[in-house]
């Protein structure tokens, strides 16, 4: 997927949902299968999980153009390549790395590195990534993305990091493009598909009420 589709589609989204853990093939099929249908399309395997690169070539091949689906907790060159042959949408990282962003840029792939200070996002910025990870910012508070966004309000920031609905709904509202959600969202591979459905129609409706609201 074209880097600059990917971009729209977390836009647009407003959601990446990440799966980390116990999140193997058949597992991720079926989280994924419950989350498009309540509107969540943009999905994040991560590789400190159980068969992550396996996992997002299965929710590829079944759901096609229908989903946006990337690799988390990429750390180093070599696993950059490695989710890139295997075809990632995007790439995201809980830190800023600028061999690994070049790496990805270079392929023409939307690459998220993590940063937690105004001096990581400019660094991010000036190379050229598209998406700024903000992380863990759900951790830090709303009032710590508002001081940085502040200045910084040309960049488009993506929060993660100890998430929910009703901090997501703040970030929303102060300009984030979009929240990483994991285990608030789809647990550890264990939840049943009635309660990741109904954590998703919380989510979705947290993140309207979000953009509905003033910054």
């Amino acid at each position: 997927m074209d880097s600059d589709i990917a971009l729209n589609t977390i836009k647009s989204t407003g959601i990446v949902a990440g799966m980390r853990g116990a999140f193997p093939p058949d597992v991720a099929l079926h989280v994924a299968e419950v989350l498009l249908n309540e509107g969540i399309t943009v999905f994040e395997l991560m590789m400190n999980s159980d068969e992550p690169i396996a996992a997002m070539r299965a929710v590829k091949a079944e759901f096609g153009a229908e989903a946006c689906v990337g690799m988390g907790t990429v750390l180093d060159v070599e696993s950059a390549q490695r989710v890139l042959d295997a075809g990632a949408d995007f790439v995201v990282s809980p830190a800023f790395q600028p061999d690994v962003v070049k790496a990805v840029m270079a392929r023409g792939v939307l690459m998220g590195p993590g940063v937690a200070t105004p001096s990581e996002a400019v660094a991010a910025w000036s190379m050229g990534a598209p998406l700024i990870k903000l992380f863990p910012v759900g951790a830090l508070g709303i009032d710590y993305f508002r001081a940085i966004f502040g200045p910084l309000k040309h960049m488009t920031f993506m929060c993660n990091g100890a998430m929910n609905d009703q901090n997501a709904r703040e970030f929303i509202r102060a300009g984030a493009v979009a929240c990483g959600m994991g285990a608030w969202l789809v647990g550890d591979g264990s939840w049943s598909r009635s309660r990741i459905r109904s954590r998703a129609r919380i989510l979705v409706n947290a993140v309207a009420s979000g953009r509905g609201g003033a910054a």
